[in-house]
């Protein structure tokens, strides 16, 4: 049996619901707005934000962006790339490399810090004595 069509959001929304329908917390939807990264929302007569399916799209975009771990930098330069129907997709892959090779540094540092604290701990008797050769590590 065929599923009856969900209806269509009465648009625009205020803040809750687009907070909702976006997985984005009314807090950093404003924060969005005073970095620059959602420019068209408007608002009511008694002040209320108002906002667009398109912003609610812009805010899942960003989110999106935000759990890959891009900085708010790269995500305002993948916004406008995106809004860009001229871009190259290179441009685009340039971000997403820079982003990765950042990442894949600071992995490489965390697992040093993990081959360390491994060690360190080995070395620990963890007893009662007082000597401890982890907070002699750290106290160098």
């Amino acid at each position: 049996m065929k599923r009856p069509p969900e209806p269509t959001p009465p648009w625009p929304v205020h803040i809750g619901q687009a907070a909702a329908w976006s997985g984005v917390t009314p807090k950093m939807i404003r924060h969005y707005e005073t970095l620059g990264l959602l420019t068209s929302v408007h608002r009511s007569d008694s002040g209320y934000r108002l906002y667009s399916e398109a912003d609610v799209h812009t805010l899942r975009f960003i989110k999106r962006a935000r759990d890959l771990g891009f900085s708010m930098h790269d995500i305002a330069g993948l916004l406008s790339l995106w809004h860009d129907r001229k871009r190259s997709s290179a441009q685009v892959k340039r971000i997403a490399q820079r982003h990765l090779a950042q990442l894949r540094e600071r992995i490489e540092h965390l697992q040093a810090i993990e081959r360390s604290l491994q060690r360190l701990s080995a070395c620990c008797h963890g007893d009662d004595r007082p000597d401890c050769p982890i907070l002699d590590d750290l106290a160098r």
